[in-house]
């Protein structure tokens, strides 16, 4: 545990930041230039290689109408290169490009910018509003992720613990295999479901829009999805025709199954892009491997220790101990390398959100590490051969008849299941902590790398797509009902004369995403006697938006706010908004 701490804190100091995540090293025409004749194509470079969408350029002209572009592709081959053909006779005044893109870890990321042909126009248009990601979706797809890592390692380590730790009675071991299968298959098929919605940031109801869903299966996340639901059905296939096969051929065949498994994941995230890719991918098959072995070998011993018909044997649990020692091992090593990578310097550690995740993660796995400690002097108490002795007294009657024999329970037999019972105690706890480990682990892989953000930090500052100008705010609600409070976070775009769009996100009492029944908005300019203008709020699959309020002057209009929060109970708020030209 030391050496490993000191490995990190040695590899992290003299680090040099790299690249991860995109970002938007350049544009051409280049952000806030002014050209003097139209360009015939906009060509965008990121920091690493990108996946493109039917609607990864928008461009608004000087009069805020879209422009119609070619089919977005790469340039000239090149995967870090995104361009598409702009129409001609495009008109002098300034242009607003909001591009969306998705990175080669699978994450999509967007942005805005300027340029002007001619001269700038007084007002850059403003496109609308580009959601990063929508809340339900990612909540949604965030819960896949935890739960195909969940299974991986359940599945991945059960049948680790079968092959290698050979456990006399396998019929406890049948339940995490299923269960671990269904659930990576489950969790699978809705990740590539969702893929679509979370990559452009729409609500899951548009996950049964086909020709999304079918430009998915073409990028990479959504290939890496598609063989590992391949690959499931395989194993299944697998198991009956290699059960009466020698223990060698089981051994190698689950063992290409699991390399392939671990590889549909390395391929889709962070391993797959920034720097030393093979050495990165390499080290994140065997990184999820031995978690596999590791936490899910200990879910198997759980069960095992718990409900085998007879207790297993101390050379099983020995053999376990040897195989989690080495998993911890490659878990050391592939951790200080993969967080070296992640992170890139030191005061990463506590000044980016990666580095406060992964020392999270490290705190949580130092706690693990004590438990399997324990754990492992347990099974060395138990693997020590008894040195006591035992004897039934030879006492001899009078009559020269032995007495009649009495059960005796040997100090011996004592202390084995003493040491067992505290062995199933620790056992446990690693389960529960090894459970904390993973979902840091899931959070850790959503989150931006600190290389990556030390690269976008020194690439072109972008606007926020859809954001300049636009106002936001927030308006608690009170019903007076059980459950009736919470808050509605609006944001106007552009907030100006004009056209506008109005998305509004409804919290309950405890801060978490809520339905309510209906949620309405209407404006009024008292000063002008203009008004009630009803919003005409729609739901969106779990926010509510329109992009047809029309506000036709400036000045300080009244909105009002009503949130139905059930069938009878509804309550209004009142905030005045500024409107400016």
């Amino acid at each position: 545990m030391l050496l490993g701490a000191l490995l990190v804190l040695l590899v992290l100091g003299g680090a040099a930041p790299a690249s991860a995540h995109a970002a938007l090293r350049g544009s051409d025409p280049e952000d806030g230039s002014v050209v003097e004749s139209a360009p015939r194509r906009l060509t965008l470079t990121f920091t690493e290689s990108v996946g493109l969408l039917d609607d990864s350029f928008r461009v608004y002209g000087p009069d805020n109408r879209r422009v119609h572009l070619g089919e977005p592709q790469h340039a000239d081959g090149a995967s870090d290169t995104a361009r598409a053909d702009l129409p001609g006779g495009l008109a002098d005044g300034t242009y607003t490009v909001a591009w969306r893109v998705v990175s080669a870890d699978s994450h999509p990321v967007s942005g805005a910018f300027t340029f002007s042909i001619g001269k700038p126009s007084p007002t850059a248009p403003v496109a609308p509003e580009d959601h990063a990601e929508h809340p339900v979706t990612k909540s949604l797809y965030d819960t896949g992720r935890y739960l195909a890592y969940i299974a991986a390692a359940l599945l991945i380590g059960t049948a680790a613990f079968a092959a290698l730790c050979r456990p006399p009675d396998p019929a406890p071991l049948r339940l995490p295999l299923l269960t671990g299968w269904w659930t990576l298959l489950t969790a699978t098929t809705a990740l590539l479901v969702l893929r679509a919605p979370y990559e452009n940031g729409t609500s899951p109801a548009t996950a049964l829009d086909l020709p999304a869903f079918t430009d998915t299966l073409t990028g990479r996340p959504g290939t890496a999805l598609l063989a590992r639901l391949a690959l499931l059905p395989a194993a299944a296939l697998l198991v009956p025709l290699l059960r009466h096969r020698a223990p060698r051929t089981r051994l190698a065949a689950g063992t290409a199954l699991s390399l392939a498994l671990a590889l549909t994941w390395a391929a889709a995230e962070h391993a797959s892009a920034g720097i030393q890719v093979p050495l990165a991918m390499t080290s994140s098959v065997l990184h999820l491997l031995a978690t596999a072995c590791w936490l899910g070998g200990l879910t198997a011993l759980l069960l095992t220790l718990h409900r085998a018909k007879t207790p297993p044997p101390t050379a099983t649990v020995t053999r376990f101990s040897r195989l989690a020692f080495a998993s911890v091992t490659v878990l050391v090593v592939t951790g200080v390398y993969q967080s070296w990578r992640g992170l890139g310097s030191w005061s990463a550690l506590t000044e980016t959100a990666y580095g406060r995740t992964l020392t999270v993660k490290l705190a949580a796995t130092l706690f693990l590490l004590s438990a399997a400690a324990l754990s492992r002097r347990w099974t060395a108490l138990l693997a020590t051969p008894a040195t006591v002795e035992e004897r039934v007294p030879e006492l001899v009657g009078a009559s020269g008849v032995p007495p009649e024999p009495r059960p005796v329970i040997s100090p011996a037999d004592e202390a084995e299941d003493r040491h067992r019972r505290a062995l199933r105690r620790s056992v446990l706890a690693e389960v529960v902590v090894a459970v904390v480990v993973l979902l840091v682990t899931t959070v850790l892989t959503g989150t931006l790398p600190a290389r990556a953000e030390a690269e976008a930090a020194k690439a072109p500052e972008p606007q926020v797509a859809g954001l300049p100008g636009a106002e936001a705010f927030t308006v608690p609600y009170d019903a007076g009902t059980p459950g009736g409070r919470g808050t509605v976070q609006l944001t106007m775009d552009p907030g100006r004369v004009g056209e506008n769009g109005l998305q509004a996100v409804v919290f309950g009492p405890q801060g978490a995403l809520t339905f309510v029944p209906e949620l309405r908005a209407s404006f009024t300019l008292a000063a002008k006697d203009i008004g009630p203008i009803d919003a005409k709020l729609t739901d969106r699959g779990g926010y509510w938006a329109t992009n047809d309020l029309t506000l036709p002057l400036e000045g300080t209009w009244t909105m009002k706010l009503t949130i139905r929060v059930s069938e009878v109970d509804q309550v209004s708020e009142v905030r005045q908004v500024e409107i400016a030209r």
